[in-house]
């Protein structure tokens, strides 16, 4: 049996020592009237009976050994609860005999006596209390709908919906139960910062969010106001809490790259008055779980269809059933595609304006960060007109662009990556017709209020691929943007892109010549060409 150190007794033994009776006792956090499967841990209790008063409290896992209660002993000795004072009681009352006997082992050096009683008046009053508690609160999702809406979660998961589905691609689910008339389906992912569908109640809150997002004057407030006026359902994916003490969350930034069996669904409702909750009532969780299969059969049955690169006009109509509902046991449900809704969207977000140049249609299909690996070095710089030359001809893969030699050189973008990495994004470039433009675009997050400064590389297949995200007050990054820019108004809009090895080596952070493998010539283009807008980040929906 572990003991208390010698200097550890005699430290407790100083305590004042108070005419008090004490009770102790440890039970599960779950109330008997309630089904809990997932085990929320046991409450260890220490209280003053005499007083009245919880001088330590603890949760702890079931399989916690005896000896948690000993330090919630220790801390309500020297370290109680406000307002009692540190002390050390002449008598403990447990109610489980093996707590006692281990208990006379450990404290038998305290001058405490250590009793048995079968009941603990004031602690089993304070349980019952917390079982009133839990008794009372409102489930995330009724009972009887959980498992499925979480397979029906499961299944969109896998799918993955948001890899050829944009945001202002809208679906329409024409319910018709429960008060609902239809819901309008924007799917978010294809970013890779929030997996999830948002289910609008009308097109006008649709509409009227999107609008404000994508004004670059709104302040942080108003876009939080902008958020909790939407009218929606909605099911985000977030990262199960069960992972393993040892693994770095953040060692993952794509929810994507993490196995299913780490994909944790959350439901909820946003409303004008009633602003985030994170709890689905049984009519809400019926009219997501009709709208969650519909949803998930079209996509199965137009899957082809929706990855063309024009938004078709589909539509179908299922019969999907309803479990545990007495009054409707099947509902007739119509899902279609919305392209005119989606070119409105389009509209609103900057898309389709004519510009003059090579670059009046983009074709951008998506943003995508998968191109530039995470542990990258990365620098705007200048390489001489002689330096150029001399990598036109020493570079393992040269695109050549027809550039204008002004100025101190040509403005270029240096991403230096171990060597198979490197082979890698080169292939890809090439993969994807070759480097076409490297843009700056403005983004930001409407809830942190930080702006960026968007890296953006275009290929010739209408790609849009991330390599930096740079704060825009950023000092050092606003003197390199400068530079750049007066740089690529000297080449008339050329500039360059060099992809370097030695990441690992004695070059790393300075690349040399001889680390070049890459060089890509191509052009800038600024915001206004690109046609983009503000890219606003989308908003992690917190659960409290």
């Amino acid at each position: 049996m572990t003991s208390f150190n010698r200097s550890t007794s005699r430290r407790l033994q100083k305590l004042i020592q108070i005419p008090s009776v004490w009770e102790g006792d440890r039970r599960p956090m779950s109330s008997p009237s309630r089904d809990d499967s997932e085990g929320k841990g046991e409450c260890i209790l220490w209280v003053d009976g005499s007083q009245g008063i919880v001088r330590g409290m603890d949760v702890v896992d079931p399989d916690t050994g005896p000896e948690a209660i000993v330090r919630t002993l220790m801390r309500a000795m020297e370290h109680p609860q406000s307002p009692a004072k540190p002390a050390r009681p002449q008598r403990i009352v447990v109610r489980d005999r093996e707590i006692q006997f281990y208990l006379r082992g450990v404290l038998q050096d305290l001058d405490i006596a250590i009793d048995y009683a079968p009941e603990l008046h004031l602690i089993d009053e304070l349980f019952r209390g917390f079982e009133e508690i839990i008794d009372s609160q409102v489930p995330e999702l009724p009972p009887q709908y959980a498992s499925i809406l979480r397979d029906q979660a499961l299944a969109i998961w896998k799918i993955a919906p948001w890899e050829f589905l944009e945001e202002q691609q809208i679906l329409s689910i024409e319910i018709n139960q429960w008060d609902v008339g239809t819901l309008y389906a924007s799917v978010m992912g294809m970013l890779g910062m929030e997996y999830g569908i948002l289910f609008y109640r009308s097109e006008d809150s649709l509409k009227q969010f999107r609008a404000t997002v994508l004004k670059d004057d709104e302040s942080q407030e108003r876009l939080e106001e902008a958020f909790l006026k939407q009218d929606c359902l909605f099911l985000t994916f977030e990262r199960s809490n069960a992972i393993d003490e040892d693994e770095d969350e953040d060692d993952v930034d794509d929810l994507a790259d993490l196995p299913l069996s780490e994909i944790d669904p959350t439901f909820g409702n946003i409303h004008p008055l009633e602003g985030l909750r994170s709890v689905l009532y049984q009519e809400e969780a019926l009219v997501v779980l009709v709208a969650l299969e519909s949803f998930s059969r079209f996509i199965r049955d137009h899957q082809d269809e929706l990855q063309e690169e024009t938004f078709l006009s589909l539509s179908r109509r299922y019969r999907i059933t309803v479990p545990s509902d007495e009054l409707t046991k099947s509902v007739n449900i119509v899902v279609s595609t919305m392209p005119q809704l989606a070119d409105e969207l389009e509209q609103m977000a900057g898309f389709g304006n004519e510009e003059e140049g090579d670059f009046d249609n983009p074709m951008l299909r998506s943003l995508r960060d998968d191109l530039i690996p995470e542990d990258s070095f990365l620098s705007l710089g200048v390489v001489s007109w002689e330096m150029l030359e001399y990598l036109r001809n020493s570079v393992t893969y040269h695109q050549a662009g027809e550039i204008q030699q002004v100025g101190d050189g040509l403005p270029v973008v240096l991403i230096q990556t171990s060597r198979p990495k490197a082979k890698i994004v080169i292939e890809s470039i090439e993969t994807a017709g070759e480097l076409k433009a490297i843009c700056f675009n403005p983004g930001a997050d409407p809830f942190d209020g930080d702006r960026y400064d968007l890296g953006l590389l275009q290929t010739n297949n209408g790609e849009l691929f991330l390599f930096g995200e740079f704060l825009d007050d950023d000092p050092i990054h606003v003197e390199a943007r400068k530079k750049w820019n007066q740089r690529c108004k000297n080449t008339q809009g050329y500039c360059g892109l060099i992809i370097a090895k030695g990441l690992t080596g004695a070059s790393r952070g300075n690349p040399q010549p001889r680390d070049m493998m890459a060089l890509f010539e191509a052009r800038s283009l600024s915001p206004k060409e690109l046609g983009l807008g503000t890219l606003q980040l989308m908003p992690q929906l917190q659960i409290e």
